[in-house]
């Protein structure tokens, strides 16, 4: 996610300016280009843009994803129909405030921006409404390859009304606005297992990296107690 925020902000500032369309996303001609630089974890460009005759920017989803958590940032604006760098984002360039983007970038989407538009409005903002305990519990359970399923169970505060559903949609929810972000943000790996019995469907599995415990710190108090625990 920072290396990409940083490929952006510097495509801005040596074109001056990034052209946009009347809709205020990046133009077509400037997705083609970002299409050639920008890496993404997990992600089949070819088969994404399999049925697009022509690329729009929501179309190439981490350029979306990217373009929006930097506006997010202020590091870059929509000035004149063209999108471009802030002082601040600017500023992002030198060797010092490199090192900081990647906070900055993860504290501004999971405890600020509404990742409900991943989940297609999927449970409103449940369970991003609880980011810390959710990835405090990651933090403890991730340590080996888990399903999303299990990990929805260990690591989020169910509402009970989830439950009464025909279909269980809360591991949906959970990799949608939790699990996929921390991927793209480099923070859990990701691999995936063909079910058996199944012609096209298969079985998530996530765990975080050492980046994780770097780069998140929690000051959690336990409260024990005498009683059974059950």
């Amino acid at each position: 996610m920072a290396r990409n925020t940083l490929i952006l902000l510097r495509q801005a500032i040596e074109r001056g300016g990034l052209p946009l369309t009347a809709t205020g996303n990046l133009s077509r001609a400037v997705v083609a280009e970002m299409c050639k630089l920008i890496e993404w974890p997990d992600y089949d460009q070819a088969d994404a843009f399999r049925l697009n005759k022509v690329i729009n920017e929501p179309d190439f989803l981490p350029l979306h994803v990217v373009r929006q958590l930097a506006q997010a940032a202020t590091l870059v604006r929509a000035q004149r129909g063209k999108l471009v760098a802030t002082s601040l984002g600017k500023s992002m360039l030198s060797d010092a405030k490199q090192g900081s983007l990647l906070a900055i970038l993860t504290h501004l989407a999971f405890w600020h921006m509404d990742l409900g538009y991943f989940g297609r409005g999927l449970l409103g903002s449940w369970p991003q409404a609880d980011a810390g305990v959710v990835l405090w519990s990651l933090l403890v359970c991730a340590n080996d390859w888990q399903s999303a399923e299990k990990l929805t169970r260990l690591c989020t505060i169910p509402d009970p009304a989830m439950f009464s559903e025909m279909w269980d949609r809360m591991p949906y929810a959970m990799e949608a606005k939790v699990l996929r972000p921390l991927l793209w943000f480099g923070l859990l790996e990701h691999r995936r297992e063909k079910i058996p019995s199944g012609r096209f469907g298969e079985h998530h599995f996530y765990r975080k990296v050492e980046l994780f415990e770097r780069l998140l710190a929690f000051d959690v108090q336990v409260g024990l107690s005498e009683w059974a625990r059950h």
